[in-house]
């Protein structure tokens, strides 16, 4: 066989690779997702009336459930670590995606920027779709407040910002631009699968999150750095579990009863 014949069947290869790695991670997330929204829509209140909560307390013994949530973390991992492996098959390192500690002032400083720059529009993106009664409500915690709950929900979120950009934005994005397929399309690949995993919050949670995706998208095929979304990820799951809460009671309640 010859070297071309080996890249072809390499690339054909990678249909089946990409749905193995994405079932078992976040497409399998957008099934549930989907799932989840149907049940909110079908349901006997309206879809702005419902509540989501990331992050749920799983057991009442603390202890059992800090236990549940560390191994929630942990196995959430393990379809990065399949993707990284299999990119490395092929000879690409974490490194090549921009996985690594060389450049930290610059990940950091654009991680911030992009935090900050899809905050806010973020915040009042979620309150608008409430207002038209496209979004459910969300509880970025549900966690009682045990001396390792914050520990937990930082960990949580770089767990998350770890997960959903290395699968949506590392991997995906090299393994698409291995084909022909067009730069738009592998953007909005991206972004949509990206929106589709956040459909359980309701129509406003894919349509803003769909947009992060075409941000992040675009800032990775320009860079080829996937840190600084990482950084960008973390601090805005940081800002929104931590600061819930933290957050009074009575603050929470006027959010709710303001939504």
């Amino acid at each position: 066989m010859t070297l071309d014949e080996q890249q072809q069947t390499s690339r054909r290869s990678y249909g089946p690779e990409i749905a193995i790695v994405l079932l078992l991670s976040l497409g399998q997330s957008a099934v549930y997702s989907i799932v989840s929204l149907t049940a909110k829509l079908t349901a006997d209140r309206p879809l702005a009336q419902q509540t989501t909560t990331l992050n749920p307390t799983i057991s009442p013994r603390p202890y059992l459930d800090l236990t549940y949530q560390v191994l929630g973390i942990f196995f959430a991992l393990i379809p990065v670590a399949l993707a990284l492996y299999l990119l490395a098959r092929d000879r690409i390192r974490a490194s090549d995606l921009g996985i690594d500690y060389r450049r930290p002032g610059y990940d950091l400083g654009w991680g911030a920027g992009l935090a900050a720059g899809i905050g806010l529009p973020g915040l009042l993106l979620v309150w608008a779709a409430l207002q038209l009664g496209i979004n459910a409500q969300i509880a970025p915690s549900g966690l009682n407040p045990y001396w390792w709950t914050v520990p937990v929900l930082v960990v949580s979120a770089v767990q998350n910002a770890v997960l959903e950009e290395v699968i949506v934005v590392g991997y995906l994005v090299t393994r698409l631009r291995s084909t022909a397929l067009a730069p738009v399309w592998i953007i909005a690949a991206s972004a949509v699968l990206r929106g589709s995993y956040h459909l359980y919050q309701g129509f406003g949670g894919f349509i803003g999150n769909a947009i992060m995706g075409v941000v992040f998208a675009l800032f990775y095929l320009k860079t080829k750095r996937v840190m600084p979304l990482i950084v960008a990820h973390s601090l805005l799951d940081i800002v929104a579990f931590v600061g819930y809460q933290s957050l009074p009671d009575e603050w929470l309640t006027w959010l709710e009863y303001s939504a």
